[in-house]
């Protein structure tokens, strides 16, 4: 072979070698990282996300919206999605993302660390975190509060409930009304909760304040609401109260923060590793202390305030039910609780 010959074989040998490495490079690099299409507050989660990549050494691009904004974006995408990891604040999120096909089996071990109940039933969506439906109450108001949404119907409370008709964890108890008593039997009740002149407010947060202020007497709120106001500014300066609902009562749904692993991730290891972080004690340690909620790991318990999860006795959901949010939507602007 000719010296001029021989040089052109070994450049291209060369550049090919060059191309190899740099593939090789760009998927190490990638295995390093993962993009997650976060439901929660930037405020609430990036601290946990900064301390799983200290833990692990895999870098996270979050990319935070709505739940729901964040659900629709990633039916939209498909497979074209540069998300691994869609975190949610709650099921019904979830839900819609698996109903489209997106999700991958969650890892067996991940799934085996929570109940199965705060899971998805086919196992494409594992619960990180819980939370409780309360009536939060001012005493002074409202010395003996209900315990039912039933209860809320008596005269008594006309014109004295706030709720937060907007919000995702309201509507995800009305779908949990529709899937316990039925589509029937729930407008019944809410056509009845609109005739009580319930206040409306923006959040759960406005709610809260207006009964600790003593706005109002009740508000339909998740029950870390009152932890974080009593966090904020000690017990001493806090009036308002959570009322757990009684056993089995439609009104007291638990519903979970959750993550799910899509299919088409670019680093489906990398998101597999995120999603058993949540579940380990590292993290479930940070929901029970830093965030008021229910830690969802047998061996972690919830803040001291707190009944146990095991001791509330909630209505028998089936969270990945909870996917049925436009119906619920269309049942609450027909029935005057939400406007278009």
């Amino acid at each position: 072979m000719s010296n001029s010959r021989f040089a052109g074989v070994l450049a291209v040998i060369t550049a090919m070698l060059a191309l190899t490495a740099c593939g090789s490079g760009s998927q190490s690099e990638d295995a390093d990282k993962i993009v997650v299409y976060a439901g929660r507050s930037e405020a609430l989660i990036a601290p946990l996300i900064e301390q799983f990549t200290a833990d692990t050494g895999i870098e996270v691009e979050a990319r935070y919206a709505g739940s729901g904004e964040l659900a629709a974006q990633l039916i939209t995408e498909g497979d074209k999605s540069p998300a691994d990891v869609f975190l949610s604040q709650d099921a019904g999120a979830l839900g819609a993302v698996s109903k489209a096909g997106l999700f991958a089996p969650i890892s067996p071990d991940t799934l085996a660390a929570v109940p199965a109940q705060y899971s998805a039933a086919d196992g494409t969506w594992v619960g990180v975190s819980g939370r409780a439906r309360v009536i939060v109450y001012n005493p002074t108001l409202a010395p003996n509060p209900p315990d039912t949404i039933d209860g809320l119907l008596a005269p008594e409370w006309k014109g004295k409930i706030g709720f937060a008709p907007s919000n995702a964890s309201w509507q995800a108890f009305v779908t949990g009304l529709r899937v316990l008593r039925g589509d029937d039997g729930a407008e019944r009740w809410l056509r009845a909760f609109k005739d009580q002149d319930p206040q409306a407010f923006e959040n759960n947060v406005a709610v809260r304040d207006a009964v600790n202020s003593g706005q109002i007497p009740l508000g339909l709120v998740n029950h870390y609401y009152l932890y974080e106001l009593i966090n904020s500014k000690g017990p001493d300066a806090v009036v308002a109260e959570n009322k757990f609902m009684a056993p089995g009562d439609p009104g007291g749904l638990i519903n979970v923060a959750g993550v799910g692993v899509l299919k088409a991730a670019p680093n489906p290891e990398g998101a597999q590793e995120f999603a058993k972080y949540l579940v380990g004690e590292s993290a479930q340690k940070y929901f029970a202390q830093e965030t008021a909620e229910y830690p969802l790991l047998a061996s972690v318990p919830p803040s001291a305030e707190m009944p146990a999860l095991a001791d509330l006795a909630p209505p028998a959901v089936d969270l990945s039910q909870l996917d049925d949010i436009e119906a619920t939507q269309e049942l609450l602007v027909k029935t005057g609780l939400l406007t278009n």
